[in-house]
């Protein structure tokens, strides 16, 4: 690249850059059909902006000009053909530009905030040395515009914000310590970004605030875990094309008066949660990801339906500085609002607010992700959330974009449906043949006796159900002794459905594959899902066999994975063992069919005093391991805070089964028949020195909030004792 002279020869480049054809790309590289996601006439919208964003630069040196050319050049080279770009950068390229035209805007720069031009500039040439891309593939190429684009906007939110500034603001003290510290994360920002890609740090580049809770004070927000984006889930690429892309148009669209709310409903095992997991990476990837909140029915007992907006406001603030100062004062003005169940003080005064205040300098679309609020539990317990997200959602800013999910259940369609500001779509009544035959041809492409004739026969008998597709590729996988994929085949085209449905017809042919009819097996399975359906938090295999392992009865005490693991197709967590995950079922569909008779047969899992089996199991764990200063703790004078490796030592110390049982006996003691035994158990702990070591690991955990009311609920039930006596 020639040598940059003048600004007016900069601007006269730019310009030539920007009209020059773009490099072409192998189809062997092209992971998504962007012709689906977004046409090729917004995308030359797009670049058409950015050649004027640049044309502005008459404000930046010469040798920026050339790095922001050497960068047009390095999009170009990514994306290829504009039919063929990859979502995640067509995302980025429209961030940059946004972000590059706020930048150029401002004209009252001093020396503070000009500081961050030259390393803006540095991150820009280092990324278009030959020996930083030369052994990068077109994935990572994509991926390096994607958080390019974050740092550059975070940048131009923060420039904005300090253009807004009078002289005066800007020359008091406190002001230009904030400002100098700001400019400083930004900077480490961007080492961090080119030490990741000389492959001495492997962490994201999203920023780890140390000043979180001294300066921000939101630390101690109830916020939920476990509930996030999981890659895992997301779309095979190449499929749900066109519902995808009705969902970025959607969130593209720059009338102030779009439907602030994308409702996605469609019946049992659609898709729904891969594509809001799709979206949700999407965003992510360009760090535009407001938040992405998911339910699941095996956590109804945490109601988190109370920590959604909660979370929904952490994952936010944590991501932007201006919205984490905003969050930050409301908390400071009431610190109630960090524990409170109200869902609807936390959506006015965690979201609502703070994000009126900044939204004015939030540059693109911010998009916030619920998936399937139907498993949230019984309609009561997504009441006040549905009547925020029917009459207060409408009053967010124009550039913020909810996606829901969810079954059409009657309460949730009763107050979405006719809100002018929700977009509503049945995947019921989206085409899916062609995306579950390139599912299906994926899987089982290799594998011997599947043809393109026995594809096509599963793609029709799936009845555009994802989910039964992916357990029909399961099924007929080689993985059982004595029988080939075909025969397998076979055996799965010759079922009919269980009374029209179709899901439940592959629940059975896989569990008599796998559990058969034998009394010894049939009653271990009954046990061993009435375990995974008590469980009021998911666990680990490993927990699960813990708790097992100290049942009152002998004959429950076997080892879990001769029942689990063979159960791969149906639960999560279950299949390797080397990294181990919570085991809970990996479609809620299958919740339905252990607990409805009439649906599984042989296969429900009956009445089983399974409750007793857990009180009986946490109390026995209580007693053999609870322990004075349990982590071990080098002084008591010290909040949990403000021990630099507490996560460590409570990951260490306090393992999964013994953390279930301090947070859960009591509520499994509530739901049991009293006895004399289990009595004599409970006095055992709060007879003694381990009330003090189980309120210690409570603490901990963040987990005293509810042990008072919980506590009570105990003593009514002794009081049964009382009376015995």
């Amino acid at each position: 690249m020639e040598q940059v002279q003048s600004t007016e020869d900069g601007r006269r480049h730019v310009q030539e850059a920007s009209c020059e054809p773009i490099a072409g790309k192998s189809e062997s590289t092209s992971k998504v059909d962007a012709a689906a996601i977004r046409s090729q006439d917004d995308l030359q919208r797009k670049l058409s902006e950015a050649k004027g964003a640049f044309e502005g630069v008459n404000r930046m040196n010469a040798k920026c000009i050339q790095a922001l050319m050497a960068f047009k050049s390095l999009a170009n080279s990514v994306g290829g053909p504009l039919a063929r770009l990859n979502p995640i950068a067509q995302a980025a390229v429209g961030l940059l530009t946004n972000a590059a035209q706020i930048i150029i805007n401002q004209e009252s720069l001093d020396d503070s905030v000009s500081a961050l031009l030259p390393k803006i500039q540095e991150v820009f040439e280092f990324l278009i040395a030959k020996d930083t891309l030369e052994y990068i593939d077109i994935d990572t190429k994509a991926s390096i515009l994607a958080q390019l684009g974050e740092v550059v906007n975070n940048c131009a939110e923060f420039i904005t914000k300090y253009a807004e500034r009078s002289i005066a603001t800007r020359l008091g003290k406190h002001f230009l310590l904030d400002t100098r510290s700001d400019i400083d994360d930004f900077k480490q920002r961007m080492d961090a970004l080119m030490l990741q890609y000389r492959g001495r740090a492997l962490q994201s580049t999203h920023v780890t605030v140390s000043r979180l809770s001294e300066d921000f004070k939101i630390d101690g927000m109830a916020f939920a875990t476990g509930v996030g984006l999981m890659k895992t889930k997301t779309c095979l690429d190449g499929t749900r094309t066109k519902i995808l892309a009705d969902i970025m148009t959607w969130i593209d669209d720059s009338d102030v008066n779009a439907p602030r709310i994308f409702w996605l409903h469609g019946q049992a095992g659609r898709g729904k949660s891969a594509i809001a997991h799709t979206i949700a990476m999407w965003f992510k990837n360009v760090g535009k990801l407001g938040s992405c909140f998911c339910f699941t029915r095996d956590r109804q007992a945490e109601k988190l339906e109370q920590k959604m907006f909660v979370t929904i406001a952490h994952d936010m603030a944590i991501h932007d500085p201006l919205l984490r100062r905003a969050v930050a004062a409301a908390v400071a003005a009431d610190e109630s609002l960090k524990t409170t169940p109200d869902v609807i003080q936390q959506w006015e005064s965690l979201i609502l607010e703070p994000i009126s205040k900044v939204s004015s300098v939030v540059i693109g679309k911010v998009v916030i992700v619920i998936d399937a609020l139907d498993e949230s539990g019984l309609p009561t317990s997504r009441e006040h959330i549905l009547s925020i997200l029917r009459s207060k959602v409408a009053n967010l800013p124009a550039n913020f974009r909810i996606l829901l999910t969810s079954r059409p259940l009657l309460d949730i369609k009763e107050a979405l449906v006719k809100a002018r500001h929700v977009k509503v779509t049945s995947l019921d009544d989206v085409p899916t043949g062609h995306d579950i035959h390139l599912y299906v041809s994926n899987k089982l492409g290799p594998v011997g006796g599947i043809g393109d004739i026995e594809i096509k026969q599963i793609v029709d008998k799936s009845e555009g159900l994802f989910e039964w597709a992916r357990l029909a590729c399961e099924f007929i996988k080689p993985s059982m002794a004595g029988e080939t994929a075909r025969e397998r085949f076979d055996h799965l085209m010759k079922r009919g459905s269980e009374d029209g449905r179709l899901l439940d017809s592959m629940y059975h042919a896989i569990l008599e594959s796998t559990i058969g009819m034998r009394p010894t097996a049939l009653e271990r399975f009954r046990s061993m899902m009435q375990q995974l359906l008590s469980v009021l938090q998911p666990l680990t295999m490993h927990a699960l066999g813990a708790m097992r392992s100290v049942f009152p009865d002998a004959k429950d005490r076997y080892q879990v994975d001769i029942i689990l693991g063979f159960m791969g197709s149906l639960l999560s967590g279950v299949a390797d063992q080397s990294a181990p995950g919570l085991v809970r079922p990996l479609h809620a569909s299958f919740y339905d069919f252990l607990t409805e008779q009439s649906r599984s047969g042989i296969y429900f899992v009956g009445e089983v005093d399974m409750h007793r089996n857990l009180a009986c199991a946490s109390l026995h764990i209580l007693q053999r391991d609870l322990c004075f200063n349990i982590c071990k703790l080098k002084s008591s004078y010290l909040c949990n805070s403000e021990v630099v490796d507490m996560e460590e030592r409570i990951k260490d110390k306090i393992p999964p089964h013994l953390s279930y049982s301090c947070q859960f006996w009591m509520k499994h003691l509530q739901c049991t028949p009293f006895t004399t035994d289990l009595a004599l158990q409970v006095e055992s702990i709060l007879g003694g020195e381990r009330i003090l070591f189980w309120i210690e690991v409570l603490s901990l955990l963040n987990a005293l909030g509810s042990a008072a009311a919980n506590l009570a609920s105990v003593a009514k039930w002794l009081q049964r004792w009382q009376g015995m006596e």
